[in-house]
């Protein structure tokens, strides 16, 4: 009966430190898209900078760089954020919990085993007595 219940335990421990590493996953996942989005304007500005530059080479388009600067730098902080994302406290305790209950069950399994064989030494030994 112990063993079960600390069977479920270690599930619902799983289960909530899955929940919270899914959810991390996808807040870095979204992060990491709209950093994209900013690269790629970065890339459409520069790429319209050289334009200008190429097109009127004494109208300097600082206009343009100064977009494409800050796009770049939006998205590298972005994926900064994304990247730096790591295991909550919540996460981390239930590991541990799971981890718990899960050398708990070893060791009720173990002594159950243990007394299960005294059981059967001490069965063995009466009818030895009795015969």
């Amino acid at each position: 009966m112990r063993a079960l219940r600390l069977a479920r335990i270690a599930a619902e421990a799983e289960g909530l430190r899955l929940r919270h590493r899914a959810q991390r996953a996808l807040i870095a996942a979204i992060l990491a898209s709209i950093a994209s989005v900013f690269m790629l304007g970065a890339l459409v500005f520069c790429h319209l900078a050289a334009w200008f530059y190429l097109r009127a080479h004494w109208q300097p388009p600082e206009t343009a760089l100064i977009l494409a600067g800050a796009d770049v730098l939006l998205a590298l902080v972005l994926v900064l954020v994304a990247a730096r994302s790591t295991t909550s406290r919540v996460e981390v305790e239930a590991l541990a919990v799971r981890q718990r209950a899960l050398e708990s069950i070893g060791s009720t399994l173990a002594i159950s085993a243990l007394a299960t064989q005294l059981l059967r030494i001490a069965v063995s030994v009466f009818r030895r007595t009795r015969s």
